[in-house]
């Protein structure tokens, strides 16, 4: 085989064919061949050097060739020079982006096709071949190019009965177009009709022909990004799985393979962050994960990939605030700076995280670069418009240093190039000038950057194409005209940002989190306004809240996202309320209070509602929605306190990416669906309307049927406390204008203080004067109006708290004057029980069915070196055993497993052992057991329990809110042990001393089988019991406040 010469031979060669060019006339019949053979030897050089200039020279000679009278004896005819001529403009236009020699090639090989081209043998296919590349070459250099496209797809016709490669190469040219049209934003045009045509000729082509497939999935994600049709995703992902799985994607993938896998991490990625779907992330997470484990994808597309997970691991995070989520995202970011250092890449800058890692002299000499590329390139073209995306990156993270306005307007001035270069309605790039604009102003403080950050946004706002982005829109339009009505006072930006608030509350494309926010602060402006949409507003909030908190996998993910809330989801109810209210609506504002509280128990309590009207109506039914709400209520309790999720895949052995929080994801969301679908028939039923919805106030007012319920509502608009008495309207007492503060004042007061120790003179000083305070603030006004009433003293009242007030002694406030000196609290009056809920108070009040045992006590007790007074405690209980049977779990009998399965059987419980709290971890509350094992309020939920009547938990804490808990969720192990079934609970607000567990359980008891309660039930006797056992507590010698204060009664 000929060795290929090397430049320097063809230099001499060159020169050669020159001097024989100089000897002889252009009429000289060999003067045609030396031009040829010209033009070859600098095309040969051109391979060897990547000179233009050789090609350029090529050029020239053969256009000289074409018009010079054929030589004798040549072996290339006119034809086949012309055809040559052709082929290295559209090299030339490739290489060097230069539109008119993609014209030119174009013309030409029109030209060639309508000669017969076997005569003068050259090939017809490789002329429509090349046709199709020239045509694509001319799209990507033209601003428009639609024509251009659907000749494309005529010529890709012509060649299907051609199984050669030239039919590879034109459908590879076709989707490169696609593909490139994809990258700038820009419409395919006619889409519809390509994607037909695409369809078609796939249904007929080779199974080997990968670029068809994948020309139909990028222009399908072209229109998925135009329409957001759910139908065009599933379509082009599965012509990507067929091209990803078309041969084992093992250490040796081929182009195509890899290809699609870069695709399909896109836009599994772009359909994750357009719609709020936590099933959509967590498919995306998967298959990205899948496709990172193949060892042989390269560096390219594992960086593309890469970033594509970074992307969805903070994606994660964000939705459910998985610490291990930020983590991947740290490490993704990590990978790509280290595959973005690598000598051996191209320019993979795209990402913030990796430009910020660069000192400042590369990034100036980054920017030099580009700004000189951009000068050498097309404007318009493909490249030009990438770099000077490019530009206007590393200007901005040259700002973030510098904070050099010069610098943002860099920024600004590429954004704007850019726009007029892509297209004036892609709303990424307007968003962002507008975006840089704010910063602009930010920098400055120049109003006249603000403003047209203002219409530009509000520009993006009319492009039909943006939906998906409207919502980070609104905000920073939000945000801007915020910051000009606090410059120059315009009412009219005030009337807009109104006007905006509806629009970013209703938008699909957004998280319900985030729409449920911009959603309380509409209703807070517009109150504050006096705006008509108020009621609007606060009712559009109170519809997306609790959605928007209990989408969430995992009971604790459901109660972190409250807490991240604080301040905003936890207070809104309590406003609306106190707008109802104001506006003399009270039985509606009741409703809200009892909508907008304990949403996890009111969501764990509606998993375990009963069907029996169900059954007795559709029994099918009923059956499928108990079993589909057994399976939500498991996967919601699924975590365990160490962090480990338990679930279970039915036997099968599962390998489909996901890990198994994402596999609960999946699970969970098919089930809710189903749910709903199942409800909404339901609902459709004759007398089955208000199925599993909100009850109503008539409803719920029937829990003052055994004694008055007062309402303290605490807003920062305005505090009311309102009482509700059996067959009157709630009765309203308002209260003064610094009522909100003061009962602020009140809880933290009580908490700063018991920092010190409950047994510190400090703690007891305060208590003393919250007690008195609480009298003032609430206890008189409340006392006066039962007497209005007619509410007789030693009547039974049920306090339902909300805020701050549920950390707040109530059942113990005064001492109340009196002439005879004698002091006297709240629970001397009346006797005092809480409920979390209205809806709690009506559960623990059902008829339960008859029960398998007979009416027993459990005692639970854990005596150690720490709890001397257990034994007496224990004494105390064991001696019921003449008037209740009793079982005993003490010691390594106590485990949680024999203390859930004793529970069981038992109308009555006791525990006598520690409790413990978790700052922030309510679920992970616990009674300490044998060997440190706890029974946490995890457990505890997580048990299935027949009704029992009462229980006493005489440990610590166990009705206290752990630190950075939410007050009205009412997370705490007493609000627990009712939820399972116990009409009523006594649990203590903080410490207990040790020796009060036998005196105050000695009392109890007494008072409980006294002989007074004859025919009313025993959980109906706790209250009185309790108030009883506390009042002999006192009237002992050296008993101070906080120990007899403590204990509190729950339930009916």
């Amino acid at each position: 085989m000929a060795q290929e010469p090397s430049i320097m031979e063809l230099d001499q060669m060159i020169t050669s064919h020159q001097c024989s060019l100089s000897c002889i006339p252009r009429s000289h019949p060999a003067y045609t061949a030396y031009i040829h053979l010209l033009a070859t030897s600098r095309f040969k050089r051109y391979e060897l050097s990547e000179q233009k200039e050789d090609l350029d020279k090529s050029i020239v000679h053969c256009t000289n060739a074409i018009f010079l009278p054929p030589s004798w004896g040549f072996y290339l005819n006119v034809v086949q020079v012309f055809f040559h001529l052709a082929l290295l403009l559209l090299l030339r236009s490739n290489k060097f982006k230069q539109p008119e020699d993609a014209k030119c090639a174009v013309e030409y090989l029109r030209y060639l096709r309508g000669l017969p081209l076997d005569t003068f043998e050259v090939s017809n296919e490789l002329v429509t071949t090349l046709l199709v590349q020239a045509l694509a070459s001319q799209v990507e250099l033209e601003a428009d190019g639609t024509q251009d496209i659907e000749e494309m797809v005529i010529l890709c016709q012509e060649l299907l009965t051609c199984h050669s490669s030239e039919l590879t190469h034109a459908i590879t040219a076709l989707f490169t177009v696609i593909l490139s049209k994809y990258c700038q934003g820009k419409q395919v045009e006619p889409l519809d009709e390509i994607i037909q045509w695409l369809r078609d000729t796939l249904k007929i082509s080779p199974p080997d022909l990968h670029p068809l497939p994948l020309g139909l999935a990028a222009a399908l994600m072209i229109r998925f990004g135009k329409f957001y049709s759910n139908d065009d995703y599933e379509e082009a992902m599965t012509l990507l799985e067929s091209v990803i799985a078309s041969s084992p994607f093992g250490d040796d993938p081929s182009e195509f393979q890899i290809l699609a896998s870069g695709f399909a991490a896109v836009l599994a990625r772009i359909r994750a962050e357009l719609f709020p779907n936590p099933e959509y992330l967590e498919k995306a997470i998967s298959l990205c994960r899948t496709l990172l484990g193949s060892s042989s994808l390269d560096n390219n597309i594992r960086y593309s990939i890469v970033d594509n997970m970074a992307f969805l691991a903070e994606m994660r995070f964000e939705n459910f605030g998985l610490t291990e989520a930020l983590q991947d995202a740290h490490s993704y970011t990590s990978e790509m700076a280290n595959l973005a250092s690598s000598s051996a890449l191209g320019n993979f800058d795209n990402l913030d995280a990796v430009r910020a890692a660069y000192p400042m002299t590369v990034v100036e000499e980054k920017i030099g670069n580009l700004r000189e590329l951009i000068s050498k390139i097309p404007p318009r073209s493909s490249e030009h418009n990438k770099y000077l995306k490019c530009l206007a990156d590393w200007y901005i993270t040259k700002f973030s240093r510098t904070r050099d306005i010069k610098d943002i307007e860099e920024v600004i001035k590429y954004r704007r190039m850019l726009l007029l270069s892509i297209d004036t309605n892609h709303p990424i790039n307007a968003f962002s000038l507008g975006y840089d604009l704010y910063a602009a102003f930010q920098c400055s403080n120049k109003v006249v950057y603000l403003d047209e950050s203002i219409t530009v946004h509000r520009g993006v706002l009319e492009m039909q194409c943006a939906q998906p982005f409207h919502f980070k829109v609104i905000q920073q339009l939000v945000a801007s005209l915020s910051k000009r009505i606090e410059l120059l006072g315009h009412g009219q930006d005030l009337d807009e940002i109104i006007q905006l608030f509806p629009l970013g509350v209703n938008d699909r494309y957004a998280k319900v989190s985030d729409r449920f926010v911009y959603s309380c602060a509409w209703a807070s402006i517009s109150r504050a306004d006096r705006n008509p949409s108020v009621s609007v507003a606060y009712e559009k909030a109170m519809s997306l809240m609790q959605t928007s908190f209990l989408s969430a996998p995992t009971l604790q993910i459901q109660h972190s996202r409250l807490v991240a809330m604080r301040g905003v989801g936890d207070k809104m109810p309590l406003d609306y309320a106190s707008y109802q209210i104001e506006m003399g609506q009270f039985s509606q504002a009741i409703e809200t209070l009892e909508q907008g509280r304990a949403l996890l128990w009111s969501e764990m309590r509606g998993l375990r509602n009963s069907m029996d009207q169900l059954s007795r109506f559709n029994s099918p039914l009923a059956a499928k929605l108990t079993e589909i709400n057994q399976d939500l209520e498991s996967l919601t309790m699924s975590v365990t306190p160490s962090g480990t999720i338990e679930i279970s895949d039915g036997g099968s052995q599962v390998d489909d990416g996901m890990d198994p929080f994402g596999r609960l994801v999946v699970k969970q969301q098919k089930l809710l669906e189903e749910r709903d679908v199942l409800i909404s028939e339901i609902q459709e039923l004759p007398g089955f309307g208000d199925f599993l919805k909100t009850p109503s106030f008539e409803n719920i007012r029937v829990t003052a049927s055994h004694g008055p319920v007062v309402i303290i509502n605490h807003s920062e608009w305005r505090s009311d406390i309102l009482i509700l008495v059996r067959d009157s309207p709630p009765s309203l007492i308002s209260t003064s204008n610094d009522f909100y503060q003061r009962a602020n004042k009140l809880r933290d007061r009580l908490v700063v203080a018991r920092k010190d120790g409950l047994d510190s003179d400090k703690y007891k000083r305060a208590l003393r004067s919250v007690l008195d305070g609480l009298y003032n603030l609430v206890g008189e006004p409340v006392i006066d109006r039962l007497h209005t009433l007619g509410v007789p003293e030693q009547s039974q009242i049920w306090w339902c708290p909300t805020s701050v007030f549920c950390s707040l002694p109530l059942h113990a406030m005064g001492p109340i004057p009196s002439n005879d000196r004698v002091k006297r609290y709240f629970s001397d009056l009346y006797i005092p029980s809480y409920t979390p809920t209205l809806s709690a108070l009506i559960e623990s009040r059902k008829p339960s069915p008859k029960m398998s045992y007979k009416p027993s006590l459990l005692l639970v007790a854990n005596p150690d070196e720490s709890l001397p007074g257990a034994f007496g405690e224990m004494e105390i209980i064991q001696s019921l055993n003449l008037r209740v049977p009793v079982a005993t779990l003490c010691g390594k009998n106590a485990t949680p497993a024999d203390v859930v399965e004793g529970l069981r059987h038992h109308g009555f419980a006791h525990f006598v052992c520690h409790g413990t709290l978790e700052t922030g971890k309510p679920f992970d509350a616990s009674f300490k057991l044998f060997n440190d094992e706890r029974l946490t309020l995890l457990d505890i939920v997580r048990s299935r329990l027949p009704a029992g009547e009462f229980a006493f938990l005489a440990a610590c804490h166990t009705a206290e809110l752990t630190d950075e808990s939410i007050a009205d969720e009412g997370l705490h192990l007493t609000a627990a042990v009712q939820y399972c079934g116990f009409r009523s609970v006594v649990g203590t607000m903080w410490e207990m001393v040790d020796i009060d567990g036998r005196e105050i359980a000695e009392n109890f008891y007494k008072s409980m089988f006294s002989g007074n309660g004859q025919g009313v039930g025993y959980h109906l006797r706790s209250a009185k019991a309790l108030r009883d056992a506390t009042q002999k507590m006192r009237r002992k010698k050296g008993m101070t406040l906080e120990r007899w204060v403590n204990f509190v009664h729950y339930g009916a």
